[in-house]
């Protein structure tokens, strides 16, 4: 990975932009929030407030340049969540296959991780997920940092078992992310400014909605694709309707997982682990932007939910490892059909994105049928092993 960030050649990989991210946007961002203030009226500044000091926190290792201390920072959080797959994986009762999958895993997405700062906010959720059985206030906070930055790691408290540990979890993440969000408003000048830019998204290229755009264009739909707020959006007749239906898709699926939530009965040790993957798997889907970072998120919860052998989603880490490797030849290395819509581009997207539904669809379905059961019969013993004393069942009056 390293090799290819400092050689990424566009012969070798078919796009020699990867690593640019970091020493010009990023960097670029860092000397504004420097001074004091978030880059307002920015397009491309998307972030929630929290991303704000991890953009700063390569300036801590100042004999190094900005490009340099990123990576090195991203490897760290990148051993770190190694350090912690390892750790939870020996416990008795479970595995170290997570720990297997991140390391693996990573790598299918060449040199992209180590250039963009989502190895950072995996770290967070990872940490979020494997402290909530032993301390749902710790669970809850290191969720609250992690929402922070990037938001979606809110996600992860889904699952968190009813009753106390619920409560105890969802009010430290409040009061963690309030006391944030206050310091950051004070410290630097338009914290708020990312969600203006946020709402103008259209549809990108690479999202659901954009795949079935790019076969309309090959079926000659005059749209085009043009770059705005930092990604290639199509343009063009049609494309609010299909970023209305995203967004629509996106309220379901909010709505399927309350849904969950109200009729889940039935909780084990690794609960909270699928419900999150489960849950990031929706969003991601039904979003009007599918970047391909969005996989190193995916990874680390899958990663995560295999250190319980009770995990349900062993088929669906098979699907998320599948879409990550396609996802590399979607970007970088075929990004010019992508962005052609030409019948290669197309199909790439098709067989990324629908890898992904397939395995949304299937992570809802286990999900469902372990926790939403009726037959007191095919309720397990009371905890199982390595779990830490998690109850499987969990009589109503605690939910």
């Amino acid at each position: 990975m390293l090799y290819l960030l400092l050689h990424s050649d566009p012969e070798l990989l078919g796009s020699g932009g990867v690593p640019r991210e970091v020493y010009r946007l990023y960097a670029h961002w860092a000397e504004q929030l420097a001074a004091g203030g978030f880059p307002v009226g920015d397009p491309l500044w998307q972030y929630p407030p929290g991303a704000g000091p991890v953009l700063l926190a390569p300036a801590l290792v100042p004999w190094l340049s900005y490009f340099e201390a990123f990576v090195a920072l991203t490897l760290t959080a990148d051993a770190l969540v190694t350090a912690a797959l390892v750790r939870a994986g020996g416990r008795p009762g479970r595995s170290r296959a997570g720990a297997r999958v991140w390391l693996c895993g990573l790598p299918l997405l060449l040199h992209l991780p180590l250039a963009r700062y989502d190895v950072l906010v995996t770290a967070l959720a990872v940490a979020a997920l494997l402290t909530l059985a032993r301390s749902p206030r710790a669970g809850g906070a290191w969720a609250a940092l992690g929402a922070a930055v990037k938001g979606w790691p809110v996600l992860v408290l889904l699952g968190a078992p009813p009753g106390r540990a619920a409560r105890r979890a969802w009010a430290a993440a409040a009061v963690t992310g309030a006391a944030v969000l206050g310091l950051l408003a004070l410290a630097f000048d338009g914290s708020a400014a990312f969600l203006r830019e946020q709402g103008a998204r259209g549809v990108q290229i690479e999202s659901l909605g954009g795949t079935v755009l790019g076969f309309a264009r090959l079926a000659g739909w005059p749209g085009t694709v043009r770059y705005r707020y930092g990604a290639m959006e199509f343009v063009g007749p049609q494309v609010g309707a299909v970023a209305t239906a995203s967004l629509a898709l996106t309220a379901v699926a909010g709505l399927l997982l309350v849904g969950w939530r109200l009729r889940a009965r039935h909780w084990s040790a690794a609960t909270p682990f699928d419900a999150a993957l489960c849950a990031v798997l929706l969003f991601t889907v039904t979003s009007r932007v599918i970047s391909p970072q969005y996989l190193v998120w995916l990874l680390g919860l899958a990663a995560v939910c295999l250190t319980s052998p009770r995990t349900t989603q062993r088929p669906v880490v098979g699907l998320v490892l599948a879409a990550t490797a396609v996802s590399t030849v979607v970007y970088p290395m075929a990004y010019g059909e992508v962005t052609a819509s030409t019948w290669t581009g197309c199909l790439l997207l098709a067989v990324r994105n629908g890898l992904l539904l397939a395995a949304t669809a299937l992570s809802l379905v286990r999900l469902w049928r372990a926790t939403v059961r009726t037959d007191p019969a095919a309720v397990p013993a009371p905890s199982e092993p390595g779990g830490e004393g998690t109850p499987w069942h969990t009589p109503s009056t605690l939910r």
